[in-house]
């Protein structure tokens, strides 16, 4: 049977069961670990089949997961589901993980490798972080302090760069914000009403989601307002506007081949199909960029993705764009060709249903079965990690793929071409400096610590600059919502402690 297509229906991967897991928890000490959320999770995705699946497994992925550390987490969870599937995997740290797990997954079974295949994360950073301010010892799995802690961001950063405290997401987004917001003609005010109305809907899809952290509407301006609920971080972003990993989350999806989804009497109804999908990276120092207005990465997969859909990004009736902060979606959004309307998610965005850190896309990708099945016809997963470092995308639909999923996915020469010379990076410099990009970090009482911008020299090579809280005018300069300060030109000079510091001409 090959249902209008060349390939055999052995051959042709399918989602077939979803399941998540919330876990809120009355006392801190009952609240459940990460292994308890995963396998949780994996049976509520075999319930969802209809079909005993979890016996089967040849493939098992799961998200890495930071709230808790174990020693072997793959085999511990094999262990509990009485399994050694042939592919067991615990992987590296990376939003985009998720969607390349199950793209992984769907083309070992197009491959003929597998016949089921699971892909599953879980986080219980809202109990971990709980019990620490308690005091409380948890009941937990103990906790493997010989396992070294993955590498992330601080890992792959400059010295000059983690000095002045650009080396996390939230301050390093902000440079990407304001290039791009500069780039496209916005001033600092257009750029905060966009991204208040695009997370307004984020917030939209959480209130609807029954699975999401946060279930209200948030108006565009509750979410661009500081307040004491809502201080501001790292310019131009608050609390709202960034990922929330205080949560206590699991989540699975179970794939088979579409012959054996039918041998097992699974409804064609719950049936949904990954086509096919992209990836590319960058290098995981975000100041080896050319630039910083767009990826080159972000931009080759979404193309690919859009290719894979037929040339529009408008054919997809349901996308899930990655939410850590706006930036990342607006960037999407305009490579993919959609109006400022667009709705963005269907699940809910990582600051309101919440981010259980690098497994966010393992709910999105639940919610797009779901969104399949009960009427849309083409979706698109783009996940994404680091510093909008890796990226990866995955469309899938309702009904059969036409051809065989293609199993070279990796689209990096294409992002490698477009890529323009990268300056040179300096830690030390002097004379005049144009900014290529700024932000300036809160305190969390709201007082400003200082800013940053991302200069370049008179021969073009590529800095850091301070600015002294004190300097009031540098900083008025830099948060002047009506005009932004990037391409405008001040001096560094290096201050005592050997730090480039900036001040506006």
């Amino acid at each position: 049977m090959t249902d209008k297509t060349n390939t055999p229906a052995d051959r042709i991967p399918v989602i077939v069961g979803v399941g998540e897991i919330v876990d809120r928890p009355k006392e801190v000490i009952a609240g459940l670990e990460p292994l308890d959320l995963l396998e949780q999770a994996l049976r509520r995705a075999e319930q969802d089949a209809g079909a005993k699946l979890l016996g089967e497994l040849q493939s098992l992925d799961v998200v890495n997961f930071l709230s808790w550390r174990y020693r072997d987490p793959e085999k511990l969870l094999a262990q509990r589901l009485g399994i050694q599937p042939a592919h067991c995997y615990y992987g590296p740290v990376g939003g985009e993980t998720p969607i390349r797990y199950i793209h992984e997954a769907a083309k070992r079974i197009a491959r003929g490798e597998c016949t089921v295949a699971a892909v599953c994360g879980a986080e219980a950073q809202s109990t971990v972080t709980k019990a620490d301010r308690a005091s409380v010892k948890l009941p937990w799995t103990p906790f493997a302090h010989d396992v070294a802690e993955p590498k992330r961001g601080a890992a792959f950063q400059k010295p000059l760069a983690i000095k002045l405290g650009v080396f996390r997401p939230v301050t390093v987004y902000p440079f990407y914000e304001a290039a791009s917001s500069a780039h496209w003609g916005q001033t600092p005010r257009e750029a905060m009403a966009e991204s208040g109305t695009l997370w307004s809907r984020y917030s939209e899809a959480a209130a609807q989601n029954p699975n999401a952290w946060l279930k209200r509407r948030y108006a565009p301006e509750e979410i661009t307002s500081p307040s004491t609920d809502n201080r501001l971080i790292a310019w131009p972003y608050n609390k709202l506007m960034v990922a929330n990993p205080s949560v206590n989350m699991g989540g699975a999806l179970l794939l088979t081949s579409l012959v054996k989804a039918r041998a097992l009497g699974i409804a064609e109804d719950k049936l949904v199909y990954p086509l096919g999908g992209a990836s590319a990276e960058d290098p995981p120092d975000y100041l080896l960029r050319d630039q910083f207005y767009e990826s080159h990465p972000q931009n080759a997969v979404l193309r690919a993705a859009m290719n894979l859909a037929g040339g529009d990004g408008k054919d997809f009736d349901a996308i899930e764009l990655y939410s850590c902060f706006p930036c990342v979606p607006k960037m999407a959004r305009r490579t993919l060709g959609l109006s400022a309307e667009v709705q963005p998610t269907v699940t809910g965005g990582l600051t309101f249903f919440g981010a259980p850190l690098n497994s966010y896309m393992t709910h999105a990708a639940c919610a797009m079965v779901r969104r399949l099945r009960e009427g849309a016809r083409l979706g698109l997963l783009y996940g994404q990690g680091g510093f909008v470092t890796k990226h990866h995308a995955l469309v899938v639909a309702k009904t059969p793929p036409r051809e065989a999923m293609a199993q070279e996915t990796s689209v990096q020469a294409e992002a490698d071409r477009n890529k323009r010379a990268v300056p040179e990076f300096v830690a030390e410099a002097s004379g005049k400096g144009k900014v290529e990009s700024f932000t300036v970090l809160y305190g969390r009482g709201g007082d400003v610590e200082h800013g940053v911008v991302m200069l370049r020299t008179e021969d073009d090579r590529r800095t850091l600059g301070r600015i002294h809280a004190h300097d009031s005018a540098t900083l008025a300069h830099l948060l002047d919502m009506n005009r932004t300060p990037v391409g405008s030109l001040g001096e560094i000079t290096m201050a005592a402690d050997d730090v480039p510091e900036w001040r506006v001409a």
